[in-house]
């Protein structure tokens, strides 16, 4: 306890409200608690008092205490404030955590990673989720050893038993050289949770670390006030009793935010109204394996889980979520994410190259399933060295039974591999090239089609993609087609069907309305002329199996109207001022023939 606090508390009057505060402060400190709380703590000391405001009202009066905000029932929060010049701290709302992240955004700028601002948040609210479970183990009676193991086994190991050590941040932050010391929690704290048992093994974590390398960012004297500014900006927030949607989409912020920068460097980012369509589209159900072999940030899991959460009442989804990204980088990210949304049973994300190595497929087998349900992808389009010489090791060769797509593309061998993982439905969102490009490709692509595997293709409004200005398309295979639907394929040309980006000048977005619109047509199967048409599969063998959406589909445009008599008026004008510049140039010839001629007699 600092000098300046043991002050505060000696003049606090009447005097019995003091060891009230240190039992507070024992107990409490670091985190935001309620009234009913803090008589819960008095209680169990020994110390029970009928109004717990008697304590409250007079440490508030003397600055010991600060209200923090409200809890989601609406009770006011309290947090110890631990000096004359802290902020408080408080439970941040939703726009406060956009606010929030938008600083440090700013603080950052491009000095260091973004990477960094992905950690802190990870860090901080794991923090104070695991302290208030932590606390609720204390109030209902355990020593805090006890609490920190129950914590252990219910949320995340942040309790090192073996060492007997915290790794909270609030005990990291309190210490000499802060910022290596988060970097060696963070990593300590990816070992502790990285035992196959856990639902989300976090192993990957310390790739990330190393990459943002906090520390040697630290070393550095231009970089060390930005990180320690950042670090600051978090502690004024306690998140432990902030949504887990709310952190969700803040951390999936972000990624969008950045999103620009890194399309320069080559990473894909795919935005979210796109994935909000493909997993409208797939439509899945719950109990069911949804795989992205594919998944970055794990983006499109978390929106399948979240669709079929919204269709349940009272209960969580009890689908599986399997995914696979060959950075090891991403898998990191894309954990932090499922966990930021507190999605943590029946999910696993692989690190490794999906083609060569679907380690997914190894974890439906332990189930006792061949493959998922559904598969859903935004794979590297155009994506080069995966042609024959690669695939077909004999183990592969029941996944790419269609064909080896040339070396230049690999858009054929994603679509097979996610044609082999679906049971159900599959949808892929691919460069448009891909519908209609020759060769290889079209061998593989025409054995699709004649499968009748091909549900729907849709062409989508180009500037939607951060790292191409092309349009893409979404391709939706359906293994069960109904009746109905059987040998035919719908088109739909959505490639009118968006609005300018709200940010960024250069890119459109895809509306609620254009979603509605285009998953309203696939769902009816209805066909509205210039935007959708039910096409048989004699038509497409009779074009080559060309899959290209402008080939059946045109939209409609509107009939210019003409003004004739303003048309006229305006030609007219025009033939005017062409008769003036001509009898200026004619009057420019004739003085400049004179001033030769005159010239020629000298």
């Amino acid at each position: 306890m600092s000098l300046e606090l043991w002050l505060k508390v000696s003049r606090v009057e009447p005097s019995w409200i003091k060891e009230y505060f240190f039992i507070l402060y024992r107990e409490m400190s670091g985190r935001s608690f309620t009234a009913e709380e803090a008589q819960r703590v008095f209680a169990k000391a020994g110390k029970s008092i009928d109004n717990v405001y008697k304590v409250i009202s007079p440490l508030l009066k003397a600055g010991l205490l600060r209200e923090a905000g409200r809890s989601p029932d609406g009770k006011t929060l309290y947090h110890i404030a631990l000096s004359q010049g802290s902020s408080v701290v408080k439970i941040p709302s939703k726009d406060e955590v956009l606010r929030l992240l938008k600083s440090a955004a700013d603080i950052i700028r491009t000095a260091v990673p973004y990477e960094s601002i992905l950690l802190l948040l990870f860090y901080k609210v794991i923090c104070d989720k695991w302290e208030t479970t932590v606390a609720r183990y204390i109030n209902e009676g355990m020593q805090r050893e006890e609490a920190y193991i129950m914590a252990n086994e219910e949320y995340l190991v942040l309790y090192s038993e073996s060492e007997g050590k915290l790794y909270t941040w609030r005990e990291v932050t309190s210490k000499q050289g802060m910022l290596g010391e988060i970097e060696k929690a963070l990593i300590k704290i990816a070992e502790l949770n990285s035992s196959e048992e856990r639902e989300l093994d976090l192993e990957e974590l310390k790739r990330l670390v190393d990459k943002v390398g906090l520390s040697t960012l630290a070393s550095k004297d231009d970089l060390r006030p930005i990180l320690i500014d950042l670090v600051e900006l978090f502690n004024k927030y306690d998140f432990s009793q902030v949504d887990y949607d709310i952190i969700g989409d803040a951390y999936q912020w972000i990624l969008s935010y950045f999103a620009p920068t890194k399309a320069k460097e080559g990473e894909t980012y795919t935005p979210r109204e796109v994935i909000k369509l493909m997993v409208k589209l797939m439509d899945p159900e719950d109990n069911s394996i949804i795989v992205d072999p594919a998944c970055g940030s794990a983006a499109m899991l978390i929106e399948s889980y979240n669709y079929i959460k919204e269709k349940l009442v009272g209960r969580e989804p009890r689908t599986k979520l399997y995914g696979q990204d060959r950075s090891g980088d991403m898998v990191a990210i894309a954990k932090i994410n499922l966990l930021l949304h507190n999605i943590r049973t029946d999910v696993k994300i692989h690190f490794g190259d999906s083609l060569i190595n679907p380690e997914f497929l190894k974890t439906t087998r332990k189930l006792g399933v061949e493959t998922g349900d559904y598969a859903i992808a935004n794979p590297p389009w155009n994506q080069d060295g995966y042609g024959e010489e690669k695939l077909s090791k004999p183990e592969l060769r029941p996944i790419y039974k269609y064909g080896y797509p040339p070396n230049n593309t690999a858009d054929w061998a994603w679509i097979q591999l996610l044609l082999y993982t679906a049971k159900r439905k599959a949808v892929v969102v691919i460069d448009q090239g891909a519908l209609f490009r020759g060769g290889r490709e079209k061998e593989i692509r025409s054995k699709i089609v004649n499968e009748d595997l091909v549900e729907a293709v849709i062409l989508l409004p180009e500037k939607l993609f951060y790292n191409t200005n092309a349009p893409g398309a979404i391709i939706v295979f359906n293994k069960e087609k109904p009746q109905e639907h059987i040998g035919k394929v719908l088109f739909i040309n959505a490639s009118n069907e968006y609005k300018s980006h709200p940010e960024i000048r250069r890119l459109n977005i895809l509306g609620e309305d254009n979603i509605k619109k285009i998953v309203k047509t696939y769902r009816e199967y209805a066909e509205i002329p210039g935007f959708s048409r039910i096409v048989p599969l004699e038509e497409i063998r009779k074009n080559e199996y060309n899959l290209n959406v402008t080939l059946y589909v045109t939209p409609v445009s509107g009939e210019e109207q003409i003004d004739i008599l303003r048309e006229y008026q305006e030609l007219k004008r025009i033939e005017e001022e062409r008769a003036q510049l001509l009898e200026k140039i004619n009057e420019i010839i004739i003085e400049l023939a004179k001033t030769i001629g005159e010239t020629h007699e000298i």
